[in-house]
């Protein structure tokens, strides 16, 4: 009598479980807008989750990221806000984002680029990318950079070397200073600053704790600069 009464118990309780399912499965098929609620919850809260764990990785590299002596610095080297572009010459984006780079440059005279060499679109890109760290050594990366971004056409061997020599480079020194152990150390560390961080395409800014994707307007990167500005006066 005393091993009954358990099972008997837990039979009832298996046929209540099952009947709960059962008015669930009812309910959310005559309701189907309850799934759509809760997928974009579980869609909200795993953002949110990514966010959060970006914004600390961001915070432990943030050294690395913003004060890397081995990467280029343009604008203001003094302003009082970084941001960092994951870039490759060959996307199109990276391209279509020029104006909006160079506006916000002109505009807010306390930003502070550095820029992260991230050569992911074939050999041109990464011929590309050697030659204008390499360009540092004569003083003209920003130069080279800017006609870089503003060519026609793929960045290959034949057209930066082309556009090297419109910028006024040395083109014997600088495919020599190409295989310096330097521009080596910088696409290694974009590389792994890419993966640490996430970053799945070009172009991608680093601004505070946000990592901003894709080929933004002046006005959506201004309002993150805006907002690092306002964390920092907190």
């Amino acid at each position: 009598m005393l091993a009954v009464l358990p099972l008997a118990a837990s039979a009832q309780d298996t046929v209540t479980e099952d009947r709960v399912r059962e008015l669930v499965r009812e309910t959310l098929l005559e309701n189907p807008d309850i799934l759509i609620e809760v997928f974009a919850i579980l869609d909200q809260r795993a953002a949110e989750a990514e966010t959060a764990s970006r914004a600390d990785v961001i915070a432990q590299q943030r050294l690395l990221l913003e004060q890397d002596p081995n990467a280029p610095v343009l604008a203001n080297p003094d302003g009082d806000v970084t941001i960092v572009e994951f870039f490759d010459y060959n996307c199109p984006y990276c391209r279509r984002v020029k104006p909006a780079v160079e506006a916000l440059i002109e505009a807010d005279p306390g930003v502070r680029f550095v820029y992260r060499e991230w050569p992911i679109l074939g050999e041109g890109s990464v011929f590309a990318a050697r030659a204008a760290l390499a360009s540092r050594e004569q003083d003209l990366y920003e130069d080279f950079h800017w006609a870089l971004m503003g060519m026609d056409g793929r960045a290959e061997e034949r057209s930066v070397l082309m556009i090297a020599r419109e910028v006024g480079l040395d083109i014997e020194q600088l495919q020599i200073d190409m295989e310096a152990l330097e521009v080596d150390e910088h696409i290694e560390t974009s590389m792994r600053l890419a993966e640490l961080l996430g970053v799945t395409g070009t172009p991608a800014f680093i601004i505070g704790d946000n990592l901003v994707p894709g080929a933004v307007e002046q006005s959506l990167l201004q309002d993150y600069v805006d907002e690092v500005r306002a964390v920092a006066a907190e």
